[in-house]
């Protein structure tokens, strides 16, 4: 009994000399050589006096560089964002599906290299070996830097034994402690996990990241495709990172801008003028400058002229150093100036015919305001008394069609032509495509035309009822009209269409007409005022307009000279 008691404690004593050796690893590192036993540490040495055995070491070696490289190399696929809280602190986390942290001799995440070589980039090395060709790391802030984050910094990312290691630096703390990480799956890539954040960094939220990143890394996104997505746990959404859309037209074939130092590509969109419309300064697919009409020597149209969305991606300037919103103005930013005069000269152009074309639309929009305005407010109006009006009619009445080149500029559409004022109705075209917004809505309202007359005696004028939406766009489906005499005499036929003949009674005085035009559960009314005379004033030549309204005018040939006449 006593025996099978002392075996188990020295089990016992064994798994806890395991347990604490196997934790002195974790902390302190892999044993140093004196640790190794004999025959391993003979293997070495001859390994080192050997010459064909250190060449061959060397070449190892220099083929795990090469396999590291590529791998650092070869990009993620999916970005994630995450922003939260955990134990009541805020945190902010950058996690890939990279291959992680490159490996040490023993298969582990070389943390000791990250937090030791400061200002050491693998990424410089690999550009200046020509194998870096892509890689951008000059607008960080710096890993050593995640103090003006957060509190504390864990970057985690699996072994070569699909084990995942952490290691954690604080601030204020030269040191870092790397250790294993207790999960129940390992996930390959890296996570860098900031947190607690500090007071302002905490207000930002999901939303400003995902609009940050869409403007800031628009092209390295678009031509990595690469999926960033922002996760907000305290608001409870989730963002995709889109590269932002700019707005206008695409602009091709613009001159090239070349210069010795490299090509600029220039990403280019005509707009509607806005304070918004900036284009941007780029290197390598990041913003550096946002609008180009900052920076000295550009401070001039086409860049200033508010007309212009877009970029320019030049990958050979020099960033002043400490900053990413400088450019250092040497001799690669003098040539980028100088190549892009031809672009410039070519962008003014069609901004200047840009500009005619709306000043030409505005004119005409004017045009057609105003003669909206006139032809609504002449419908409901006698013709027999504001004809003067409509001086381009009778012209056409009396000579024809207009000669061209005469200046007289007419309804732009059928639907605009204003004949027989106070009678009936302009109609569209069939023949032209309406857009979606000229069809009409539900109906509105509903107005006689005309809503004020002079009738004879038993005579007969004809009015009509233009039912309109909201917009005072004509609605013509699923329409029922009911015309009555509501004072004065007089009768009506055809009292339910569109349009009505009134018959004037046989003596003088006041009738007042009312239309109910309904449209499902939809009722609008209108009135018009009806004065019957026993006689009208006797009619005058086209010529002469009646005293009514304008003063008439009349032309008198002369010998040399143009003599006009008024008549009051």
């Amino acid at each position: 009994m006593s025996g099978s008691r002392r075996a188990l404690d020295h089990r016992v004593l064994a798994g806890r000399n395991r347990h604490r050796e196997r934790k002195r690893i974790q902390v302190e590192g892999p044993p140093k050589e004196q640790g190794r036993r004999p025959r391993q540490a003979e293997n070495r040495r001859r390994l080192e006096r050997d010459p064909h055995h250190r060449a061959l070491a060397e070449q190892s070696l220099e083929g795990d560089r090469r396999v590291r490289r590529e791998q650092y190399r070869r990009e993620a696929t999916t970005i994630k964002i995450t922003r939260g809280r955990e134990h009541g602190e805020h945190y902010l986390s950058i996690k890939d599906d990279g291959d992680g942290v490159p490996r040490d001799e023993e298969g582990r995440p070389n943390f000791k290299y990250v937090a030791t070589h400061i200002c050491d980039s693998i990424k410089r090395r690999l550009k200046a070996e020509g194998t870096g060709a892509g890689l951008q790391g000059e607008f960080g802030i710096g890993l050593l830097s995640f103090w003006t984050v957060g509190d504390t910094l864990t970057m985690i990312s699996t072994g070569s034994d699909q084990r995942p290691y952490q290691m954690t630096m604080s601030k204020g703390d030269s040191g870092y402690a790397v250790s294993l990480r207790r999960v129940l799956f390992a996930e390959r890539g890296t996570e860098l996990r900031v947190g607690p954040l500090l007071e302002g960094i905490r207000t930002l939220s999901g939303e400003k990241i995902q609009w940050y990143l869409a403007s800031e890394l628009r092209d390295r996104i678009r031509n990595a495709k690469v999926r960033v997505t922002v996760i907000d746990k305290l608001a409870r959404k989730q963002y995709e990172v889109e590269p932002r859309a700019y707005e206008g037209r695409l602009l091709h074939q613009l001159p090239s801008v070349r210069t010795p130092f490299g090509d600029a590509y220039a990403e280019l969109y005509l707009a509607e003028p806005a304070d918004s419309c900036q284009v941007a300064l780029t290197r390598a697919g990041t913003r550096v400058i946002e609008d180009l009409a900052t920076l000295q020597g550009l401070e001039h149209t086409p860049w200033s002229s508010r007309y212009l969305q877009g970029l320019i991606d030049v990958p050979f300037l020099n960033l002043t150093p400490g900053t990413r919103s400088g450019i250092v103005h040497d001799d690669r930013y003098a040539a980028l100036l100088e190549a892009l005069r031809p672009l410039e000269a070519y962008l003014r152009g069609l901004i200047e015919a840009q500009q005619r074309a709306e000043e030409e639309q505005a004119s005409q929009q004017s045009l057609r305001a105003i003669q909206r305005a006139f032809r609504e407010a002449l419908l409901a109006l006698p013709p027999e008394e504001y004809d003067w009006f409509d001086i381009q009619a009778r012209a056409r009445n009396e000579n024809g069609p207009p000669r061209p080149g005469t200046g007289e500029v007419g309804p732009a559409t059928p639907e605009e032509e204003p004949a027989d004022l106070g009678v009936t109705e302009p109609t569209v075209n069939p023949g032209v495509q309406r857009q979606f917004f000229d069809y009409a809505g539900p109906l509105f309202s509903v107005v006689i035309s005309p809503a004020s007359s002079t009738t004879p005696v038993n005579e007969r004028r004809q009015f009509r009822g233009l039912p309109r939406d909201r917009s005072r766009r004509r609605v013509e489906e699923d329409l029922q009209f009911a015309w009555e005499i509501t004072e004065g005499g007089g009768s009506l036929a055809n009292t339910t269409d569109q349009e009505v003949a009134y018959l004037a009674p046989g003596t003088p005085g006041l009738s007042r007409l009312r239309v109910s035009v309904t449209q499902r559960n939809v009722t609008c009314t209108a009135e018009a005022l009806v004065t019957i005379t026993d006689s009208l004033e006797t009619s005058i030549s086209t010529a002469i307009i009646n005293s009514r309204g304008l003063p008439g005018y009349t032309f008198e040939r002369a010998a040399g000279e143009l003599e006009v006449s008024v008549r009051p």
